[in-house]
């Protein structure tokens, strides 16, 4: 979350953590939810489908702004917990945090604005508020990146900026040899994202992918930059956002993992729905192409299943709710082959 920092206040520093006042101080504001999203799934499992994201790439930004506004607020309202960040057109990254609001709500913590002085004990804000009696101040201002075991030459820093291609590959070295693995901040599981960063590294290393020309890459370098400036904006704590599962799929063509939704609507339908509808997890990446698994498809299809297996510890009678996500799945197919025909993609 991008705050600037938290402060905590009590007259006695020794005694219990439920009697501090803490203050939170955040320039910006951001989104936050919930790890538990639509009907107690996982938030991952709702949001990372491959349905929402080519409705990202496809509408226009009025529509998504307004529907990415109305989702983050579903849980509460931002404005009414001084949370709602300035730049709502901005896709950012939201916080995950299950007790903030909560918290807010009955006054341990409070949301100030930016901090504009420190004095001894006490703290100006930007609004003309002061805090006295401060007694802890926890800075939480971000990373500053830097490569101290390489050469300058190898991979460079400027303005806390890294250019590397696919935010993987230095364009400037002689031999591909060289990579950086987790230098991202997707929009979505990290884990993933490493996992098919290293897949297709190993295959440049081997000699079996090849990397296009300098001036290729720096090109890419340049238009990704752009295109993240526009969705996530500036701020130093977006330098390496990206959108999950667009990523996924550019790694996944340049190794031949990229499962091919067209083809599997006419020979396996079941399959290319979940593909389509459900999370988009890694078992996706190991139906075809290196690395491929057998069990990839019974993964798939059982993911929902497995997740709420652990759960159900008591027998409840089930209830009948009619399938109106039935005729959003028609709608969506429909979309998909609509973007299969334009050749819709954003990297």
């Amino acid at each position: 979350m991008q705050f600037w920092f938290a402060m905590a206040i009590t007259s006695n520093p020794t005694s219990h953590w439920g009697h501090f006042q803490v203050f939170i101080s955040t320039r910006q504001g951001s989104w936050v939810i919930s790890r538990i999203s639509k009907h107690g799934y996982p938030l991952d499992m709702v949001l990372r489908t491959r349905f929402r994201s080519m409705l990202q790439n496809v509408l226009p930004r009025r529509v998504r702004t307004w529907m990415w506004e109305r989702q983050m607020n579903q849980w509460f309202n931002h404005e009414y917990y001084s949370l709602a960040p300035q730049n709502k057109y901005l896709m950012k990254l939201p916080a995950v945090n299950d007790d903030l609001p909560s918290r807010i709500l009955y006054g341990a913590i409070k949301v100030k604005s930016r901090v504009v002085e420190l004095t001894e004990t006490s703290a100006i804000f930007e609004d003309g508020t002061v805090e006295k009696d401060i007694d802890i101040i926890i800075f939480a201002t971000g990373y500053t990146y830097s490569f101290p075991f390489l050469e300058d030459s190898l991979v460079k820093v400027e303005d806390n900026m890294v250019s590397l291609y696919k935010y993987m590959f230095p364009p400037h070295l002689e031999k591909s040899t060289l990579a950086c693995i987790g230098l991202i901040q997707p929009q979505g599981s990290i884990f993933p994202t490493a996992e098919m960063q290293a897949r297709w590294a190993t295959r440049v290393f081997k000699g079996l992918c090849t990397l296009p020309s300098e001036r290729t890459m720096m090109e890419d370098i340049i238009k990704r930059n752009k295109r993240r400036i526009d969705l996530f904006g500036k701020s130093e704590s977006q330098l390496f956002l990206t959108n999950y599962i667009n990523y996924l799929d550019d790694l996944a063509t340049e190794i031949g993992a990229k499962p091919d939704l067209l083809s599997l609507l006419f020979r396996d339908p079941k399959l290319a729905v979940k593909l389509y509808f459900g999370p988009c997890s890694s078992y996706q990446y190991r139906l075809e192409g290196p690395g491929k698994w057998e069990g990839a498809r019974s993964a798939i299809l059982s993911q929902e299943q497995r997740l709420l297996k652990p759960l159900k510890t008591r027998a409840v009678a089930p209830t009948f709710n009619f399938p109106v996500s039935f005729l959003l799945q028609i709608l969506g197919l429909i979309a998909l082959a609509l973007v299969f025909v334009f050749q819709l993609q954003w990297y």
